[in-house]
């Protein structure tokens, strides 16, 4: 067995570790180790992820001249067509296949071809009014969503699972109305809450369980008529919640302030590990042998460096949104439904054997493709016999090692890594790295990162955030007429779009459930969403339980005002 080995990362120059059985891995998918830390390279493939930033542009079909809506900006190089055409058989993207070049870099090639190949500008499947989702499966009348299955109804959402009704959530998972909530299961009128499963009307709730009609509370189990933690009768209770005017934006303020306090007052789980063997990471539940992972759920195995996956997901290391029966999958993004042996790419599903390819179903032994449907043996969308295919690779392979890829900072791409920022259909600050990995745009410029030129605003705001009513029930249609300014103002590191405007399906759930105007544009309220989950990160810690010894690898930072309890602590004062 190989030693562990210390390297230096090529991008943040940080020291990171390769352990014995990440060499293992290595070998048996036949690649070299890699030159960037993990962090790093996360932060690189996610650039290949776009779940928030939506654009107007021109339809790139001959002949069509329509506006359609795409994940695609406008300034963007990539073509790019309605999904609807994108999926027929009016269109070929063989005919943009090429030869491979042996004088040229094969990154070089692969960035050629990938801004003549249509794309397609959003990834709706089998869903009906899903006009502004950037991915939505067998999904209904759902609006700015993204990650949506079997979802009906909804605004806002992201990872959106057998759910209606909701706004503003982040992944829940047989909901109804649900408003404000992260990573929340089987709920049901619930608004302002974390990590809870089982509850109903209930506000503010973090880490509970089977609880009704609670307000302000944390870490309840089987509870009922409780707020910040005490407990009423069903009299008292319904008396006091009329008492506190919980409609009122102003008053809510106040209680979430409580809350908050309520919550460093309280012990945290160091992980949500649920019916897991031998994990590390945050929020991971049924999986076995799962390291530095984070949001992986049902039969997940042997995974290292793996976001948000599972399904049957097994033998996979550095990838991000993948999973279903899916494994071997390698530095690759949005790949599985039955994939094996995938590296280096994004958005390959029921596909095996595919290298440095995007967006290719139903293939087999691709290599630098984009936008192909059951096709076999290709490279750079060029049709090649099994033999002819088996003959070439190694030759390019060895060709990208003996003819490097160089950016501008001086990072060198060979083959074993993913692709070069600089090829990514995203920039940093508008793809999902800016959302899960946040950095500064002088972090980013230093790092080499292509960012935007950054937002403008398209409308002139008619009315300002303290100018809003403090009630739904003061609020009238005429809200729907208003251009609001973004109480951030620009001032945030949240691609705020400083003016924002409230939809008609958005005002029936706020009215619905008696939730007031949101003051922030959508694009902050996404990612002060996603920040209230632990970052992708983790540090070894002792239990903070007087007398316990326990050590763990946890996401909440040694800096963090957090008490922080192992496993067991947390059962015993909790449960």
């Amino acid at each position: 067995m190989t030693n562990a080995e210390t390297k230096q990362c090529q991008s943040c120059k940080a020291d990171f570790v390769i352990e014995p059985e990440d060499f293992d891995f290595y070998k048996k998918i036949d690649v070299p180790p890699p030159t960037w830390c993990p962090e790093c390279r996360m932060m690189r493939r996610l650039m290949w992820v776009n779940f928030l930033s939506l654009y107007k542009r021109k339809c790139n079909v001959p002949g069509h001249t329509e506006d359609i809506i795409a994940k695609f900006s406008p300034q963007s190089k990539r073509k790019v067509y309605d999904a609807k055409y994108w999926w027929s058989d009016e269109w070929n993207p063989m005919d943009y296949g090429r030869e491979y070049d042996f004088s040229k870099n094969f990154f070089e090639q692969f960035q050629e071809i990938s801004e003549v190949v249509p794309l397609k500008n959003l990834d709706i499947t089998n869903s009906v009014n899903c006009d502004y989702c950037a991915s939505a499966v067998e999904c209904k009348n759902c609006y700015m969503c993204s990650g949506g299955y079997k979802a009906e109804d909804s605004v806002y959402s992201t990872l959106i699972i057998s759910s209606k009704n909701c706004g503003e959530t982040l992944q829940s998972i047989g909901c109804e109305f649900l408003y404000d909530c992260v990573d929340c299961a089987k709920c049901f009128r619930v608004a302002h809450a974390q990590q809870c499963e089982n509850c109903m009307y209930s506000q503010f709730l973090y880490d509970c369980r089977n609880c009704e009609y609670c307000f302000g509370c944390v870490n309840l189990r089987n509870k009922k008529y409780c707020i910040f933690n005490d407990q009423y009768t069903k009299e008292e209770y319904e008396k006091k919640i009329q008492e506190m005017d919980i409609g009122s934006r102003r008053s809510l303020e106040e209680y979430r302030k409580r809350w908050e306090d309520l919550k460093l007052t309280s012990p945290h789980r160091h992980a949500f590990l649920s019916k897991s063997i031998d994990c590390t990471g945050d929020i991971i539940e049924s999986s076995k042998n799962c390291r530095h992972c984070f949001w992986i759920s049902s039969g997940a195995e042997n995974l290292k460096y793996a976001v948000e996956g599972g399904l049957g997901f097994k033998d996979s290391y550095d990838v991000y949104s993948t999973g279903g029966n899916s494994e071997m999958i390698y530095e690759s993004v949005a790949c599985g439904l039955g994939s094996k042996n995938v590296l280096f790419s994004s958005r390959i599903q029921q596909s095996h054997d595919v290298y440095y390819s995007f967006d290719c179903y139903g293939s087999s032994n691709l290599f630098g493709c984009i936008s192909l449907r059951n096709k076999h043996h290709c490279i750079l969308n060029r049709q090649y016999s099994k033999e002819e295919y088996e003959a070439l690779v190694p030759k390019i392979i060895a060709h990208m090692k003996a003819m490097p890829y160089m950016d501008e900072k001086g990072k060198v791409y060979t083959f074993g890594e993913f692709f070069p920022s600089a090829i990514a259909p995203f920039t940093y600050d508008t793809s999902t790295a800016n959302e899960l990995v946040p950095k500064t745009r002088k972090e980013l410029l230093e790092f080499g990162f292509p960012l935007s030129q950054g937002i403008k605003p398209e409308h002139v705001a008619t009315i300002q955030p303290e100018e809003l009513p403090d009630t739904i029930a003061e609020t009238d249609d005429s809200i729907l007429n208003e251009a609001i300014a973004c109480a951030d103002k620009g001032e945030c590191d949240h691609r705020c779009t400083r003016v924002f405007k409230i939809v008609p399906e958005e005002l029936r759930l706020l009215r619905d459930m008696n939730i007031p105007l949101p003051t922030l544009c959508s694009n902050c309220r996404n990612v002060l969403r996603l920040r209230k989950r632990n970052p992708l990160k983790l540090w070894h810690r002792k239990c903070m339980k007087p007398g316990c010894t326990n050590e763990f690898e946890t996401s909440y930072s040694p800096e963090r005002p957090e008490i922080v309890y192992c496993e067991s602590c947390y059962q015993k004062e909790v449960v």
